[in-house]
């Protein structure tokens, strides 16, 4: 579907609750744990008064004061932002009808590595992107890049999903799910995935040792085949089973596919899978997400941050206030998303119920693979992942 490549983190889940996840000071890698920190160094009020390139929070004036100089920039640059990926083109709409910032959004598609590249070959040219939004692994390796911010709601983020200075934030997570079309028959777990009647039918997002979606999708087929964390050779034996059988097509799957009943059955993320279940019943089709029976959910947390060399400063700023605000938390949760503030939006009751219930998150943690784990799996998909080129 989409390239953005996301490795593997991990998270706890409480029933309905999702117990936010992250890591040290110094790296984003997944945990649980609560907030206790408040904001940092305020600036002054008046927003002409702020060099909002080193502003650490939006201080006295408050989030009308860093937005209303967003606005004076004009415009926000963004990269890798797949309006169909975790609700982030309703983000992007909301963000510019309420604040009045245009949303410049750079290569929709690509993967956290090229955020990263294009950051260092734009910079100082005014269309850097001026936020990112990384899988965990790319943005522990380039922490020099970003600028400390923390929002007004910096106290609902457990301590464990930020850097104590707002380096980094988590933002948003989801699980590894199958979405299928209903009228192919019940789909409950990975097992089911072989039965012949799916000949031709099955589809992975992305090559697994280029996405996210890929990757995780092998973890996910290791741990329902008797594999874990250290040893996701099941997973890879599960697929190439499937291809030999020709239930596993090579086609990175994508609306278009979805929609054409080309790739009818895909693995992917859960919100991405989500996506599709409005568009499909327009086409008459009941479109099914489902989380694996026979395996621990397989979930990845992802990570904000701003570009400290950011072109438009202010709106970067403004941008991690809205989508850490209620309005943004409940725009990716309304995505099959997780949102990083689930938890105190719960207790405070400004969750969207509808939209936390449609995507019952799974009560069961899922295994949580180390860096060691996943520089393992990656070395053995490496020299495996050769039977099939997905394209």
């Amino acid at each position: 579907m989409q390239v953005k490549s996301r490795l593997v983190a991990a998270f706890a889940v409480a029933t309905m609750v999702v117990a936010a996840c992250g890591g040290s000071s110094s790296t984003p890698a997944p945990s649980t744990g609560g907030a206790t920190q408040a904001p940092a160094t305020e600036a002054p009020a008046t927003a002409a008064a702020v060099d909002w390139k080193t502003a650490t929070s939006a201080g006295a004036g408050g989030v009308d004061a860093v937005c209303a100089a967003g606005k004076a920039e004009g415009t926000l640059n963004t990269i890798a932002l797949p309006p169909d990926w975790a609700n982030y083109g309703q983000m992007m709409d909301d963000f510019t009808a309420k604040y009045g910032i245009k949303i410049t959004n750079d290569q929709p598609d690509v993967d956290s590595q090229t955020e990263i590249n294009t950051a260092k070959q734009l910079a100082g040219t005014g269309r850097q992107p001026d936020v990112f939004d990384l899988a965990p692994v790319v943005a522990q390796a380039n922490m020099d890049m970003y600028a400390a911010y923390q929002p007004v709601v910096w106290g609902d983020i457990p301590d464990a999903n930020k850097d104590a200075t707002g380096l980094w934030i988590n933002n948003y997570s989801g699980f590894m799910s199958i979405g299928y079309d209903a009228s192919l028959g019940e789909i409950k777990t990975m097992a089911d995935l072989k039965d012949p009647k799916y000949k031709g039918k099955i589809a992975l997002n992305g090559d697994p040792l280029k996405a996210s979606a890929g990757f995780n999708g092998v973890v996910m087929a290791a741990l329902a085949n008797g594999g874990s964390a250290d040893n996701i050779q099941p997973g890879l034996d599960f697929f190439k089973a499937l291809a030999e059988s020709g239930n596993f097509i090579p086609v990175d799957p994508a609306p278009t596919t979805i929609a054409s009943g080309q790739t009818p059955i895909v693995i992917d993320w859960a919100y991405n899978n989500g996506s599709q279940i409005g568009p499909m019943a327009e086409k008459g089709v009941d479109w099914k997400v489902t989380i694996p029976s026979d395996a621990p959910p397989v979930a990845s947390w992802y990570v904000a941050t701003i570009n400290k060399d950011a072109a438009h400063p202010a709106a970067a700023r403004c941008w991690v206030e809205y989508i850490y605000s209620d309005a943004g938390q409940n725009t990716w949760l309304k995505g099959f998303a997780i949102p990083v503030r689930v938890a105190a939006m719960t207790t405070a009751g400004t969750i969207d119920k509808e939209a936390q219930a449609a995507l019952n998150p799974p009560a069961t943690a899922p295994v949580l693979l180390t860096s060691a784990q996943i520089d393992a799996a990656k070395a053995l998909l490496t020299s495996g992942w050769n039977f099939i080129e997905i394209k």
